[in-house]
């Protein structure tokens, strides 16, 4: 019985191709669908140091932004699926970027490898803004109708879609800004453009540990231990849950073998001292899926945002 238990690992391992056996032999290329300095290619780049150690490779971070994701996620859906080009992307802008329009790649050109983080949004105005609550930004919506800025990462952003369900359920409305990242929100704020920043908790953080900017409340589900003092929309009696998970991704059609070899980059990475610091300082809100159960969680939220989009477009 051994034998033949040996004679069919054999057989398995010379059946994978052999590009799987030996990968990977050369660099690997990472899109991010961002703007260089946002939360989503600070961590890109940190995880992309860490996989290297395992791999033994270069991880190169390629920024291409523009269209809210669409840019970058279109050159990784046309990329060939052999593991040497994958891509960091974020919920929901992977998933409703092709319901809300023609996009130029679908969720299902992509094959999920590995979930690293999960990020409440929140509301953050200047440390000086008179607005100083939730109650005090929604009264003073609407006492001036359309006329509060607030920046986000896009049309359909989970930024976009958090502030959309404030609107439906205070009747407040306010004047939305799109970029094409974080950063560029963030420098907007601090330039005193925009009223209202709707970033993730992680990527605000720095700057209110600066005296910069400060929280209005955080759309997790519970009060987030890296601002366990920042109360939950809920707490302040706003049903209101987004945020945005930051994974990794490859071309649809990338051989098992070599998507499970990334996915153990992936896990190790994050089991890495080095990255662990690296995400503390950065604020990283963890969260490791692997392939199996990262594509499951996102068909998930792909049904959920479809049902939204029915009930609640959310085209400008």
């Amino acid at each position: 019985m051994r034998r033949l238990f040996l004679a069919a690992c054999l057989a398995a391992l010379f059946a994978l191709p052999a590009g799987a056996q030996q990968f990977p032999d050369r660099q690997i290329t990472m899109i991010v669908a961002f703007a260089p300095g946002g939360g989503t290619d600070v961590a890109a780049r940190t995880l992309a140091r860490s996989m290297e150690k395992d791999l033994g490779q270069p991880v190169v971070v390629l920024n291409r932004a523009g269209a809210g994701g669409e840019v970058g996620w279109s050159e990784l859906a046309r990329a060939k699926p052999d593991g040497y080009t994958i891509g960091f992307i974020n919920t929901p802008n992977i998933l409703t970027i092709p319901i809300e329009r023609q996009a130029r790649f679908r969720f299902e050109d992509f094959s999920p490898i590995a979930n690293i983080v999960d990020d409440p949004g929140g509301f953050w105005v200047l440390a000086d803004s008179p607005i100083t609550s939730l109650t005090d930004l929604i009264a003073e919506a609407k006492r001036r109708p359309g006329q509060i800025s607030y920046g986000t990462t896009g049309v359909g952003s989970d930024d976009h879609l958090a502030m959309l369900a404030l609107e439906r359920l205070t009747g407040a409305k306010f004047l939305h800004v799109p970029f094409a990242g974080s950063s560029q929100v963030r420098t907007a704020l601090l330039s005193r453009q925009l009223s209202l920043a709707v970033v993730n908790m992680g990527e605000g953080i720095a700057d209110w540990r600066q005296g910069l900017i400060r929280p209005l409340g955080s759309m997790a589900e519970r009060r987030w231990e890296g601002a366990p003092e920042v109360p939950t929309f809920r707490e302040l009696g706003l049903n209101v849950v987004q945020g945005s998970m930051r994974g990794v991704a490859a071309p649809a059609g990338v051989p098992r073998p070599i998507l499970d070899r990334l996915a153990r980059a992936v896990r190790n990475a994050l089991d890495d001292p080095e990255f662990r610091t690296a995400a503390a300082q950065q604020m990283l809100p963890l969260r490791y899926l692997g392939p199996d159960e990262y594509r499951a969680e996102l068909l998930a939220m792909k049904a959920d945002f479809e049902r939204l989009w029915a009930a609640h477009p959310w085209r400008e």
